[in-house]
């Protein structure tokens, strides 16, 4: 397409309030005194649940009949689309179900004219801008609901506006299916981890005199009785060790000590707050030429070990760890173990960090080696990793893929949603990019 082509397609634009898209509604909380407002079939969104996805279809906190009657003025429908608008500002997401959300969040119930997907990337893409609307710099952003309805945003023709949508859905399905997928690979791996390293599963079943449910070639590496042991009984044969012996916990380093310098090869830093996120976008930089044990890739086991306690198996790309981060490694034992073990452990230290009369909560190092961990002999550990280290290589790829595509997703989304990049459709009825 030429320019004065693409002048002329875009001219097909229009600008926009957003309260002349459909009708802006402000979320409202019934009065948490009385619980029986909560607990029932309507999602109540509140901004933790706008995480990323772009459907909303379930949420940390429901109401029951009697409080969506207490806020009925604010009941949404599915395809209303969403935006967090105090506190943070520019989460976004799509109700899937009659639902309601709390005071922070304004949505718009499309009218027919506007895609209600197409209005979602809308308000992403805005959403990078919204801090400079709601307030000069205030660390409590508020977009008002009537600064919000007045904000103009351009639109394309309908069928447009489901072709853009539906590119960029695409990529977000996708994104989707991965989490699904990670959430029930992580959810089979706990399970696993669970029953054979904390509950015994196969040898009380082999004691039991119970049918194997498990492959021949791991199940006959399974003892047949327990044994006493400093933790009580355990399978026979196996041995106990610190958490501390099986894998090696090396602190990240205090990063503003290691600013890049001019011309200098970087890397973003890796903190609490970017462990969380899964991400390091917009995110301080530290100088590459740090020592290469505090550098951390994909696949890379980290442990939070002060403030919020967390452990997470590190998939947004190479990054120099701060400090109060461990990068967890093991030159005998597989990753898998590291990881399920510290994660086995993870609500004791974070009980012992709540205890602690500081601000920031932590442990120290002796709560690794009194963190006790029971181990099968060699041959067994072998045949189990051809399960669990499976589980944990198909969690990274689709992580890592992931990222990928967020990555196109982030390119594309400003330069669809303005109309600089077209989309139209082929001879083969494909959508392509112009």
């Amino acid at each position: 397409m030429t320019q004065q082509q693409n002048n002329s397609a875009t001219s097909e634009w229009v600008t926009r309030r957003i309260g002349d898209l459909g009708r802006v509604v402000t979320g409202k909380t019934p009065t948490t005194k009385d619980t029986d407002n909560f607990g029932g079939d309507y999602p109540f969104i509140t901004i933790p649940d706008l995480d990323g996805r772009v459907n909303i279809d379930h949420t940390a906190r429901t109401l029951s009949e009697k409080g969506a009657d207490r806020v009925k003025s604010s009941l949404l429908p599915p395809r209303a689309v969403m935006m967090s608008c105090i506190a943070t500002v520019g989460k976004c997401g799509v109700t899937t179900k009659p639902s309601f959300t709390n005071q922070q969040i304004n949505s718009v119930i499309p009218d027919d004219k506007t895609d209600s997907r197409f209005l979602y990337y809308i308000f992403t893409q805005l959403g990078h801008d919204l801090d400079i609307v709601g307030g000069g710099g205030s660390i409590y952003t508020n977009v008002s609901k009537s600064r919000f309805s007045d904000i103009e945003v351009s639109l394309p023709p309908l069928p447009e506006q489901r072709r853009i949508a539906h590119m960029l859905g695409t990529l977000d399905d996708k994104i989707e299916l991965n989490r699904r997928m990670n959430e029930t690979l992580d959810e089979m791996a706990r399970a696993i981890f669970k029953d054979w390293f904390v509950d015994f599963g196969p040898v009380r079943a082999k004691m039991e005199g119970r049918d194997a449910y498990l492959p021949d070639d791991i199940w006959n590496l399974f003892p047949d009785s327990l044994a006493d042991s400093e933790l009580g009984q355990i399978p026979d044969g196996w041995e106990v060790k610190a958490l501390d012996e099986i894998a090696n916990f090396r602190n990240g380093l205090a990063l503003q000590k290691f600013r890049p310098k001019q011309n200098e090869d970087r890397l973003p830093v890796v903190k609490i707050a970017q462990l969380r996120s899964g991400y390091t976008k917009d995110g301080p930089w530290a100088s590459a030429n740090i020592t290469p044990e505090c550098i951390i890739d994909d696949g890379d086991v980290v442990f939070a070990w002060s403030g919020s306690l967390m452990v997470k198996v590190w998939c947004g790309g190479q990054g120099a760890l701060n400090q109060h981060l461990f990068k967890v490694t093991s030159a005998e034992y597989p990753k898998w173990l590291c990881f399920h073990y510290t994660n086995h452990h993870l609500p004791e230290f974070q009980r012992i960090a709540a205890d602690k009369t500081t601000t920031m909560g932590h442990i120290k190092r002796h709560h690794l080696s009194d963190a006790k961990c029971v181990i099968p002999n060699q041959d067994l550990l072998s045949a189990m990793d051809g399960i669990l280290d499976g589980l944990l290589v198909r969690s990274i790829a689709a992580s890592v893929e992931s990222r990928t595509l967020a990555a196109m997703r982030d390119t594309l989304l400003p330069k669809l949603v303005s109309g600089e990049v077209r989309v139209s459709v082929d001879a083969d009825d494909d959508l392509v990019c112009e």
